[in-house]
């Protein structure tokens, strides 16, 4: 590509931040553009549960990068600046302020948005979804000894944010729809594990609960309210229940779209001059052999660079495993590989899950490690990534036997 073309880049988070920073790593000269609807620098978004909203670290701290850093590399990033629409047959994208921008590749990383709760109360003024530093920095300002929070569901962003909460000192109560915290996503082996984790912290888990409204006077919420009428008191109330995919651009546009935005292998879209990264992507995974989508901080790290090389004539696929972590009072945590509901015929633990010192495995009927958890057990996940990648059956006996190591099975 010559020094005439454009890249345009929609979206102001780290997946936008890393296309730009790898399009210059790869040699592409010509003029580079990031359009962010927030009114600020690129940020990383995972320190807003964790160390920052524990007041453990800066907002400048989570930026990709300074402003100089743009300057010196001649990407222009325009902030407070919401695309409205594409067309991609003019090749031009339209601002909330009426500007037409033109452009000649364009990469999609809208990320996703906090699911709303359909409920009367929800928009009371201290009711907060996690998605902005302003959302953190608000959320926090209500910790403290004989505040009360309540949370509403108990996913990762709610259980990150009970821990921060209860290291202040907070009264947390979590209430969850499900019988067990992150059910869906770990079993309920696993879930058991952090729903110990929390009430062992003070936290107060409702599990199996229903709620109705939130109880609310003048503007302020100050409870919520369960089916058969208990209200669980509040000086602020949490909700995290999920995000989902800002694909409204993608749909306007014409572009495939379907739990997100439908990309090949090389992360492109139905639309060959256009691609997508981060939260939005639902890649034909090369490796894994089926679609998936990935909410995760590593995706929008590492899918940039694939999609740079593409745009400078080295067409690449992406074949890193989904990868995520959390960090939740002295529990650390990594996962790696895919294995969601259905795909699995077992868990297979290593270690002493009460001890907060294991690792546990997902398992195929064939015997095959789909995906791995480490739970404080460090420097292993290039060992289960491999055993993911080999394909092999695995003795279960062995794999749950701390004294066989992962390299030999």
């Amino acid at each position: 590509m010559g020094n005439q073309q454009h890249v345009a880049i929609i979206g102001g988070g780290l997946a936008g931040a890393k296309s730009a920073e790898e399009l210059r790593a790869k040699g592409f000269e010509g003029a580079i553009s990031i359009f962010a609807a927030e009114d600020h620098l690129p940020y990383e978004r995972p320190p807003f549960s964790k160390d920052y909203l524990q007041s453990k670290s800066e907002f400048a701290d989570a930026l990709v990068h300074d402003g100089q850093w743009y300057q010196e590399h001649e990407i222009s990033v325009h902030q407070n600046t919401r695309v409205v629409s594409i067309d991609p047959e003019a090749k031009t994208l339209a601002t909330e302020a009426g500007e037409i921008v033109g452009w000649d590749k364009l990469i999609l990383a809208t990320g996703s948005a906090a699911r709303r709760l359909p409920l009367p109360g929800t928009d009371a003024s201290n009711v907060y979804y996690l998605r902005t530093v302003e959302d953190s920095t608000n959320i926090r300002s209500h910790f403290g000894k004989g505040k009360n929070l309540v949370i509403i569901g108990g996913g990762w962003i709610g259980l990150e944010v009970a821990a921060a909460a209860r290291a202040a000192e907070t009264n947390v109560t979590i209430l969850e729809g499900a019988a067990a915290p992150l059910l869906n996503v770990l079993g309920p082996e696993n879930a058991a594990v952090f729903a110990k984790l929390h009430t062992d912290h003070g936290v107060n888990l409702r599990t199996g609960v229903k709620i109705t409204e939130l109880a609310v006077e003048g503007s302020a919420a100050t409870g919520v309210m369960l089916a058969g009428g208990e209200v669980v008191p509040a000086d602020a109330v949490v909700i995290g229940i999920g995000v989902a995919p800002e694909v409204q651009l993608a749909e306007s546009a014409g572009l495939d779209v379907e739990n997100g935005v439908l990309v090949d292998a090389a992360l492109r879209t139905s639309n060959p001059e256009i691609f997508a990264v981060g939260d939005i992507a639902n890649q034909a995974h090369p490796v894994l052999g089926h679609r998936v989508r990935v909410e995760h901080w590593a995706t929008a790290l590492n899918q940039p660079a694939a999609v740079a090389a593409s745009i400078t004539g080295q067409p690449t696929e992406y074949t890193e495993l989904p990868y995520f972590f959390s960090d939740q009072y002295d529990l650390g945590m990594e996962y790696i590989g895919n294995a969601p509901n259905g795909s699995y015929d077992k868990i297979v633990v290593r270690g002493d899950a009460g001890s907060l010192e294991f690792l546990a495995f997902w398992v195929s009927a064939e015997g095959r490690v789909l995906a791995g958890m480490n739970v404080n057990v460090w420097d292993v996940v290039d060992d289960v990534k491999s055993l993911i990648l080999s394909g092999r059956s695995v003795d279960a006996a062995k794999l749950a036997d701390p004294s066989v190591p992962l390299g030999e099975l």
